[in-house]
């Protein structure tokens, strides 16, 4: 593609940004069955509607592009910081092509990280907006371990969940990208401006939609699926069962994008979507090495999980097996310690003074008790300060 091709296209698109409705299908199937330069000569000329649409939403399609000029969008973007990344450019991120038709025309990127690198390594944590103190605080360790172990978070900058998710990426210094259902430069909600001004020096704020552009329900919604396509896996953390975080992980099981699921208490409604996904394909996590293991290559497993190491977990087994015969709170004689372990009296001797010596039973006159020590895991102070 030559230079003046290429512009002619990157300007194109920007001008498609603010007459095609982010998603549209049909507006998708027009570009890649026409390219961009065809379409966007029959929304400046008029005349016959393009296939798929009616005269009505063909007029409409048309009011826009009357009214669409890209290169003040381009100025706009550009005093607020933003750039505009469309397929063919080196910082596209490939997966988004997953979508099909329904991929985005571009993308207004603000912030200075390369898209496409971080997208490479890159988790959704979503969830529900009125979440929970337990579900704030669970979405902001889950994004802090991840950004702790190089892993990109992305969100959807609302309150509750999304919020906790960006907050917990910043506060490690990882990275995060804010994917917005409105204009790069219009904060929403108006309460988070703050924080996607941050997120904006530090990570990226991205969306669909030119400057100046307002979110709607429908937007919210299809935004949803940018954010399932961009990222390797999606983890939603409280959602009730209309909650939008379900659509973004619905998105993410069509992509074949693994699906992951932190519910709140099961008496509680914001768990009912977290529980509804669990029941199919979503898998159960709780922290961030269980997702990195999941969307992680080879190699990245979570620790196994256990309970505390206790003293008699590494005793060899005949020293092991003296010990559990030991009553709780009393002292015992040999012969019951012994009958207990189903050994002589003589060896049930011999194992008492070593394990005395590692200082897990005292003598008391004529039996044995079992020592504070043997009671408590490894590694604690059996006399704290």
């Amino acid at each position: 593609m030559t230079a003046d091709r290429a512009a002619e296209e990157r300007t194109g698109r920007v001008f498609l940004t603010r007459v095609i409705e982010p998603g549209d299908d049909v507006g998708g199937r027009w570009l890649r069955l026409f390219g961009v330069p065809e379409v966007v000569r029959r929304l400046r000329e008029g005349g016959d509607p393009l296939p798929g649409v009616n005269g009505t939403r063909w007029r409409g399609l048309l009011a826009r592009a009357a009214h669409a000029e890209p290169e003040a969008d381009l100025a706009a973007a550009r005093e607020a910081g933003a750039r505009f990344v469309c397929p063919g450019d080196a910082e596209w991120p490939a997966q988004l092509d997953d979508l099909g038709d329904g991929r985005p025309v571009g993308l207004w990127v603000r912030g200075r990280p390369g898209l496409r690198m971080w997208a490479l390594r890159s988790v959704a944590v979503v969830g529900a907006r009125a979440c929970t103190e337990y579900g704030a605080h669970v979405a902001a360790t889950l994004a802090a371990g991840l950004a702790e172990q190089g892993w990109v978070v992305v969100s959807g900058g609302a309150y509750g969940v999304d919020g906790a998710a960006h907050r917990g990426a910043l506060a490690a210094d990882g990275a995060t990208v804010a994917v917005l259902a409105s204009g790069v430069d219009q904060a929403y909600p108006r309460g988070h401006a703050a924080l996607i001004d941050r997120i904006a020096q530090q990570g990226l704020v991205i969306g669909e939609l030119p400057p100046g552009d307002h979110p709607t329900p429908r937007r919210f919604i299809v935004r949803n699926r940018v954010i399932a396509a961009l990222t390797r896996g999606t983890v939603v953390v409280e959602a009730a069962c209309r909650s939008g975080s379900l659509a973004t992980a619905r998105a993410a099981q069509r992509l074949g994008r693994f699906t992951m699921g932190v519910p709140g208490p099961v008496t509680s409604g914001r768990s009912a979507g977290v529980h509804e996904l669990l029941r199919g394909e979503a898998v159960l996590v709780t922290d961030a090495a269980d997702v990195v293991e999941l969307v992680g290559g080879i190699g990245e497993l979570a620790p196994p999980r256990r309970g505390p190491v206790l003293p008699r977990d590494l005793l060899d087994p005949d020293a092991a097996t003296v010990l559990a015969a030991l009553p709780a709170g009393r002292p015992a004689g040999p012969e019951e310690i012994a009958r207990e372990a189903r050994t002589t009296r003589e060896e049930a001797v011999a194992r008492l003074y070593e394990l005395r010596a590692l200082g897990y039973v005292e003598r008391h006159d004529d039996g044995w008790k079992l020592t504070r020590q043997a009671m408590l895991p490894v590694g604690k102070d059996p006399h704290p300060p």
